[in-house]
């Protein structure tokens, strides 16, 4: 395994940050760290990285006990949010740095700050400084200095969140393209769930400093193993088990809540028997599909994805009568806010 997590917890005074954690990283995978704010992901990278020593528990790195291991010792590439770069220094030495502080030779070094460059995309601005590069310049700046020491171990805590939406989605390409060329075993944190989703081979999903599910992005939405990761993992509806919607189609739970999510929210413009009447009360245009917020009979408010195609073909407007029905819904013993 790359990295091993074994029973890991740590405290900041009465804050419980990371409680009793476990978990297993396939050396050469690409996994996300997924979590709202305060649910120990960050915490859980630092410690991995020796930033932050644990309470209890074990951290192995590459089949090495490393768990009160230096960060030098444990050789970990890390990339912060705000690059951290020098200021003074030129791309081609911030890139070299971590290779002049083992004194590696002149020649290794020149080659391999050239061989980085090429690989990040960033032929020709060697010479220039931080200043002078864009937010997404500066990050991959940021990650051709982490690789040159040739990490056991990449770590990205936040990678992208600086950065404005269009740069962020073009980063996240990026990296997907560079890690499937360089293979190094790397965790990221996010809190950006299409982040996690488009990038990651698997996901870690966290809440309240525990790990709540682990699986590839499609097991993680399809098959969530709790309220809290429907919730959190894509738009959802969460409507009481009564609801109209559920008595008309014959979805029986015994939970008080259940969750559907707005693309398997079918709208009809005919009533079929197992169908909820309905007004439309919104219509929002998302370029590639169309929300549709429906009010049922009960007083309850329904969002519901739709096609383009399927939309243009009902010709929906506001306060319309439609009918409605669940495609797929799901139902948990506990639902946990977030």
């Amino acid at each position: 395994m790359g990295i091993v997590v074994e029973n890991v917890s740590k405290q900041f005074g009465s804050f419980q940050a990371v409680d009793q954690v476990s978990l297993e990283i396939n050396s050469g995978s690409l996994v996300a760290l997924l979590g709202p704010s305060g649910s120990g992901k960050s915490t859980l990278l630092r410690l991995i990285s020796g930033l932050e020593m644990p309470d209890s528990g074990k951290i192995i790195l590459t089949g090495k006990d490393a768990t009160y291991q230096s960060v030098q010792e444990r050789n970990i590439g890390f990339v912060f949010q705000h690059y951290a770069l020098f200021k003074h220094l030129t791309v081609r030495q911030n890139i070299a740095f971590g290779l002049e502080i083992r004194k590696a030779p002149k020649k290794k070094i020149e080659g391999k700050v050239e061989q980085l460059l090429e690989l990040v995309q960033l032929n020709g601005l060697g010479d220039r400084y931080p200043s002078q590069l864009s937010g997404g310049q500066r990050q991959r700046v940021a990650l051709a200095r982490a690789l040159a020491v040739e990490p056991n171990v990449l770590l990205l805590d936040e990678p992208f969140g600086a950065l404005d939406a269009k740069v962020r989605k073009d980063l996240r390409a990026w990296l997907r393209r560079l890690h499937d060329e360089v293979h190094v075993t790397t965790v990221f944190v996010t809190h950006d769930q299409e982040e996690a989703m488009e990038v990651s081979d698997e996901i870690v999903v966290m809440n309240k400093g525990k790990v709540e599910q682990v699986g590839t992005p499609a097991e993680i939405y399809d098959h969530p193993a709790s309220a809290f990761v429907m919730s959190f993992i894509g738009p959802v509806n969460v409507l009481p088990s009564n609801s109209k919607i559920f008595q008309t189609s014959g979805f029986d739970s015994v939970n008080p809540e259940v969750f559907l999510r707005p693309q398997d929210v079918i709208v009809e413009r005919i009533a079929n028997g197992t169908t909820a009447p309905a007004i439309v009360s919104r219509v929002i245009h998302l370029g590639w599909e169309i929300q549709v917020e429906v009010k049922l009979d009960d007083g309850q408010t329904v969002t519901a994805h739709l096609t383009r195609d399927r939309f243009d073909e009902l010709k929906l407007e506001a306060q319309e009568r439609v009918y409605v029905k669940p495609k797929d819904a799901k139902s948990f013993p506990l639902y946990y806010s977030i």
